[in-house]
């Protein structure tokens, strides 16, 4: 049976939101060109309250895609230009002695600002990048014995160089945990490139502010408000459990590629990231695929490879990538128990009879529910495949079905699917997003 999703026109649909937000990225999409996964992350980022991580080769608009953002909300906006000799008091602030009163006076930072960029962030040493640690986490600077708070809504957006590149230090991991996503930055398409030369040859466009600072806070909110099935909240948590644990999981093949696994943040990503995406195509409930989509960012950055990992040429998205293949997704159908009032003016609350609740179903799909009831329907056959689906040539390829490693660590029914890792059900059909191919590259 075919779940009933309801469409954008329908009282369920977030539509004034919808509308500010289609308005907002009218604005980031007349100044960058392609980059739609890009220009999406960032802002899952600014409705989850994360902070984003860019990171990308010099040249991709990296710093032009932070500045539009910052832009097109309005609000304050500084600008930290990371190099060697950077001090942690020309970030957060420092005590100035004034000869007018002869006392000691506090100079704020720039990071007293609705959005800070910190611009190649990795070009300055430890000592600098620890000064941002109590800024993203605690959203306030501690100077001189006193604490000051940060405006609201506060946002850090950091650009990067691969650490390929001459003159970069490496992110602690304390301060690569604190962003929400890392999300990688590719070259534009030919056509795309084109497009780049005519829109800024000439008379290169402006973004204008589009949402004010409590216009963003009111969408914060709502996005918090989002509804998540405990079905979909478990799928979040045991991906990143999988990561700590792999052999519980299925995945004893991943232990000697793994140092350390996602933190419990990684798990609040997730879930804050998949409300912030449902929001964003105009939902007000999650489904497994947004969580799914938002995963490679979530977890990219959070994942330590050992030495035998490093040595075989691995990145942690091929590691990443073989985790949601492996990991069952939930099967969420969305029904309508009562329709909201049309009076309705703010949005619901965490209350499944005024909200299309999704209905959870266990992984045991073929399962019958009852003795003598029919067995449930098979999850629907996957339509695409998702990202970073290539799978990694020193990981062996899944076992046939019957066999391999069970989740105890014996022989047993595998649980590990083979390649390509099949999507998992639960797509909505109105969002219209394709995670499954190239991002598109931009300006």
């Amino acid at each position: 049976m075919e779940s009933s999703i309801p469409s954008p026109s329908s009282p369920f649909a977030l539509q004034p939101e919808a509308a500010v937000l289609e308005r907002a990225l009218f604005e980031m999409k007349k100044v960058i060109v392609g980059q739609e996964r890009v220009i999406e992350r960032l802002f899952v980022c600014l409705l989850s309250q994360g902070h984003c991580l860019l990171e990308g080769v010099p040249g991709l608009a990296k710093t032009l895609a932070m500045e539009t953002l910052a832009r097109t909300v309005g609000g304050t906006f500084s600008r930290i230009q990371f190099t060697p000799d950077l001090l942690p008091a020309d970030i957060v602030g420092t005590r100035i002695y004034r000869h007018s009163s002869e006392a000691f006076d506090v100079e704020l930072g720039p990071v007293f600002a609705n959005f800070v960029l910190a611009d190649e962030v990795n070009r300055a040493p430890a000592k600098v990048q620890s000064a941002l640690l109590e800024v993203m986490a605690e959203r306030q600077v501690s100077i001189a014995g006193r604490t000051y708070k940060l405006p609201a809504p506060f946002l850090v957006l950091a650009t990067q160089n691969p650490i390929e590149s001459e003159g970069v230090y490496p992110l602690p991991e304390a301060q690569r945990d604190r962003f929400l996503m890392k999300v990688l930055v590719d070259y534009p398409a030919p056509a795309e490139e084109v497009e780049i030369v005519q829109r800024m040859g000439v008379d290169p466009p402006n973004a204008y502010a589009v949402i004010e600072p409590a216009e963003l806070l009111h969408l914060q909110q709502v996005a918090r408000e989002i509804f998540v099935d405990r079905g979909v909240v478990d799928y979040a948590v045991n991906l990143v459990l999988a990561t700590r644990s792999p052999a519980e999981y299925g995945l004893a093949e991943l232990l000697p590629l793994i140092e350390y696994g996602a933190s419990p943040r990684a798990s609040l990503g997730l879930v804050a990231a998949g409300r912030a995406l449902a929001l964003l195509r105009g939902r007000r409930y999650v489904l497994p695929q947004d969580i799914f989509d938002v995963a490679p960012e979530i977890l990219r950055h959070r994942i330590v490879l050992t030495y035998e990992a490093l040595a075989q040429g691995l990145v942690v998205d091929q590691l990443t990538a073989r985790v949601l293949g492996t990991i069952p997704a939930p099967r969420v159908t969305p029904t309508l128990e009562a329709a909201p009032s049309p009076e309705r003016s703010s949005p619901p609350l965490h209350v499944p009879s005024a909200a299309p609740a999704p209905t959870y179903v266990p992984p045991a799909f073929g399962a019958p529910a009852a003795p003598g009831a029919p067995a449930a329907p098979m999850a629907p056959p996957p339509t695409a495949a998702p990202p970073f689906s290539s799978p990694p040539t020193a990981i062996p390829a899944a076992p046939a079905p019957g066999e391999g490693q069970g989740p105890d660590g014996g022989r047993g029914p595998s649980t590990v699917p083979p390649w390509p890792i099949p999507a998992p059900p639960g797509r909505d059909p109105d969002d219209g997003q394709d995670q499954g191919g190239r991002d598109a590259a931009g300006a």
